[in-house]
């Protein structure tokens, strides 16, 4: 046997040549069959990459055992994204797609402006006519299969053919929503821009990626300019790169906060992606950068029942008398056994307020009424302790973990730019929770778990999705173009990696309780 031999859900069989460059699922990945699956492309998390083997399975590794029982393993039952590539014959149970969504906002149609949030995770892309939002588009990124974050990404960009199929995909679906775009408004694109961290930038215009892959990371090309991109679509604008992980998503979101008419000083623009990215604004002329790696948890990827917002999904919960109770994603009676990245924290929340979740993360039986009535719900998921959510809907220790590494890093991010300007959290005259759950996420969770310091609630905004806002002004506003290229004057970068003492000041942090 020398292929790879795949029979789908629906019955269809098809045959590949196994690739040495790339595992298991990245190879079932690139045949097309698993577009839009948020898979954790490695992390052995999300489960979604599951497959059976019907050929003698390799030996089953921890993480299998911890989401498998031992008659699935003994059935040939495994994860895709923990095995290399090698000859093999495979079953493949139905994928779990994310919704990707299109909404039609005005009536106004004919030629139009493409503005293009090109997230690690996702990508938001809206369509502009007269300076108008018209239409709406938002969707996987759908590079995630071949590396669910930025370093990921940038070890598969190091190969030419891998670098080649990360940029036809993305440019692929930007083409897919000018085409749209095209047949919704009746007109034609005539001006793009492209807002996205540097490692996405890179990938997208076919620039040579190594000196983000690699130490001493360093930016050779720097935006602000445009660039073709493909014979179907405009040159497309790049704003500002301010540093190898601060790229044109903040750069942009910046600009929206600056035109929004309310910019005080000093403010906190902090974006919550898969790459964190953050800006402390002094004043007009003193700004300061960093960036911290924050994986793809609170975009609901990489977690056992994390899912992308789509319709019927859990995006948050309440206390009832009964216990608790999910707030779905509103789409008639649809209802998924999953839930987005801001349901992840708004349980994490819920059940520390309770003690049912500990500092540390971990579960305990909690004192409070509440936390009574929610005892018989802990349980255990393999070997690891679970929390029943409902009986399809078991969360492991391990998802909780996920969410206390990524408020371990925001904090850190916050504490060492306040620390740079020797500023306290109370000089702070607002701070901007920004990215695209920056629009639903709960200031109140955020606060409860200790992502954001106590008393600064009145001080704090969703701001939602300032980089497609952003976007849009330096499509429509020449003057944004303007004041956005002269800000890396006043633009400092805080290279987090460079502290010797990055690692201990990450673990203290991980903890449910915001440290300074």
């Amino acid at each position: 046997m020398t292929k790879i031999s795949i029979t789908t859900s629906d019955g269809k069989t098809l045959a590949t040549e196994h690739d040495p460059n790339v595992s298991l699922a990245q190879t079932i990945f690139l045949l097309g069959l698993w577009q839009d699956v948020p898979l954790c492309s490695g992390l052995g998390k999300c489960g979604l990459c599951k497959v059976r083997f019907i050929s003698e399975p390799p030996a089953p590794l921890p993480e299998e055992r911890k989401r498998f029982s031992d008659e699935d393993l003994k059935n040939g039952w495994r994860l895709s994204c923990l095995h290399d590539s090698r000859a093999c014959v495979l079953e493949l149970p139905a994928p779990r797609r994310s919704s990707a969504t299109k909404k039609h906002l005005s009536t106004s149609g004919g030629d139009f402006l493409l503005a293009v949030d090109l997230g690690t995770t996702s990508i938001h892309c809206s369509a502009l006519v007269h300076g108008e939002r018209a239409l709406l588009q938002t969707g996987l990124n759908p590079q995630t299969g071949l590396g669910s974050e930025v370093m990921s990404r940038l070890a598969q960009a190091a190969h030419p053919k891998q670098a080649g199929i990360l940029r036809t995909l993305v440019l692929q679906r930007i083409e897919e929503y000018a085409s749209t775009a095209q047949e919704t408004l009746g007109g034609s694109c005539k001006a793009l821009a492209v807002s996205g961290n540097p490692a996405m930038t890179y990938i997208l215009l076919g620039l040579d990626t190594a000196p983000l892959a690699s130490a001493p990371y360093t930016l050779p090309y720097v935006g602000n300019d445009s660039r073709p991109l493909s014979p179907n679509l405009p040159p497309a604008y790049i704003p500002p790169l301010f540093a190898p992980f601060v790229g044109a998503d903040i750069s942009a979101g910046l600009a929206a906060i600056h035109f929004s008419g309310e910019e005080t000083f000093p403010h906190l623009l902090a974006d919550m992606g898969t790459n964190g990215e953050f800006i402390l604004s002094l004043s007009e002329t003193e700004r300061i950068c960093a960036s911290v790696p924050m994986g793809p948890a609170l975009e609901g990827v990489g977690l056992r029942h994390g899912q992308t917002a789509g319709p019927g999904i859990i995006s948050s919960f309440a206390a009832t008398p009964a216990g608790i109770a999910p707030q779905r994603i509103s789409d008639g009676n649809a209802t998924v056994s999953a839930m987005t990245g801001t349901g992840y924290l708004s349980l994490a929340a819920l059940l520390y307020s309770n003690g049912v979740l500990d500092e540390q993360g971990l579960f305990r039986s909690g004192c409070t009424p509440l936390a009574f009535k929610l005892r018989p719900r802990l349980t255990s998921l393999g070997n690891e302790p679970a929390f029943t959510v409902m009986p399809e809907l078991i969360v492991p220790a391990s998802d909780m973990e996920e969410i206390l590494k990524v408020k371990a890093a925001f904090n850190l991010a916050i504490a060492a730019l306040l620390a740079k300007a020797g500023l306290k959290v109370r000089d702070l005259a607002a701070v901007h929770v920004a990215g695209a759950m920056g629009e639903h996420v709960s200031l109140e969770d955020l606060e409860t778990l200790g992502f954001l310091p106590p008393d600064i609630r009145d001080r704090t905004f969703r701001a939602g999705n300032t980089s497609l806002r952003g976007t849009e002004l330096l499509l429509t506003q020449p003057e944004a173009r303007t004041w956005l290229a002269e800000t890396p004057e006043s633009m400092r970068v805080l290279d987090l990696t460079d502290d010797p003492d990055f690692g201990n000041r990450y673990v203290e942090r991980m903890r449910f309780t915001y440290v300074d």
